[in-house]
């Protein structure tokens, strides 16, 4: 007997007098989606002034502005993915998709950091060689473009703070926009550095600086995007604990089988297979759902009950 909260491809059993309950726990704690105006208007706001920054960064010859341009349009990007994941979860699944398309999610976060990690590439590139050959700057331009950065993303997080402590998405926005804000502020003292001493060498210094944020952001990002790309276990669940308490459970004598993934970037699941001397039921099975989603954040249980190894299953 199995409870099931996402069928899951690769364990199409269908063992004769093993029933299989495909309950769907529609009390899944999924992310609240952004659908508020303060995702849509930050998103324009801001790739609006990453293009601005970026023109100027080009005409001042300022290899800091396009640094923090990057950076702004990675957290534009970060927007963008958090706005098309609440979209594509809001689409049904289907015959042929029956997932859905919460892995377009996972993709997408690969795909930024993938991106991100090559604009940080040539800017670092840019930045060195104007170490090697200093070249003059535009401070006073330079100045005067990260100072409005930095009314941007102060404006910007400020929109992000009601709600904060209550939704993920808008905690995470909230502290990209800071973030950037701080950034932008950086490049301002560093306009006002070379304008006072003339240290041309001050830019390309900060942008490399600049690149050092952004990869330490990008890193944890690449990773964890590569890990549920490839279906391994979300860093949240211990998979030796949720092993542990199955084991634990009245009547069981083994635990096999077990696989623990990403659905998408907000949604695990797990599938598994219980030995059990004792006859599954639903309550039994409504028990597992409940406490895995409860204690290891895990929304689409499937379990599957045995009173032995089954024929058809090699890894028994």
């Amino acid at each position: 007997m199995s409870a099931n909260a996402g069928t899951h491809d690769h364990h199409g059993h269908d063992h004769g007098g093993h029933g299989h309950s495909h309950a769907h726990g529609h009390g899944h704690h999924h992310h609240a989606p952004p659908g508020d105006w303060r995702y849509g208007a930050a998103i324009v706001l801001n790739l609006g002034f990453v293009a601005a920054e970026a023109a100027f960064g080009v005409l001042s010859r300022s290899t800091a502005l396009l640094a923090d341009a990057g950076h702004n349009l990675s957290d534009v990007l970060g927007l963008a993915l958090a706005g098309g994941a609440a979209w594509l979860a809001r689409q049904a699944a289907g015959e042929n998709r029956t997932y859905g398309f919460g892995k377009a999610t996972v993709l997408a976060a690969l795909a930024n950091a993938i991106v991100l990690v090559f604009a940080c590439g040539a800017i670092a590139m840019e930045a060195v060689g104007r170490l090697v050959n200093p070249q003059p700057v535009a401070s006073e331009t330079v100045m005067w473009v990260a100072a409005a950065g930095f009314v941007i993303n102060l404006a910007t997080a400020l929109m992000f703070l009601q709600g904060r402590r209550s939704d993920l998405n808008v905690r995470g926005a909230f502290l990209h926009m800071a973030a950037d804000a701080a950034v932008s502020l950086g490049v301002v003292v560093v306009g006002g550095l070379i304008l006072l001493t003339g240290w041309s060498w001050a830019d390309p210094v900060a942008s490399l600086l600049i690149v050092g944020v952004i990869l330490a952001g990008t890193w944890g990002l690449l990773r964890e995007s590569f890990d549920m790309a490839t279906d391994a276990a979300p860093g949240h669940v211990k998979v030796a604990e949720v092993r542990a308490y199955l084991g634990s459970l009245p009547g069981v004598s083994a635990v096999h089988d077990m696989h623990v993934w990403n659905l998408s970037t907000t949604e695990t699941a797990l599938t598994v297979h219980l030995v059990r001397d004792l006859p599954g039921d639903t309550a039994f099975l409504a028990h597992i759902q409940g406490e895995v989603r409860r204690r290891f954040g895990i929304s689409h249980a499937t379990v599957q009950v045995e009173a032995g190894a089954l024929e058809d299953c090699p890894n028994c």
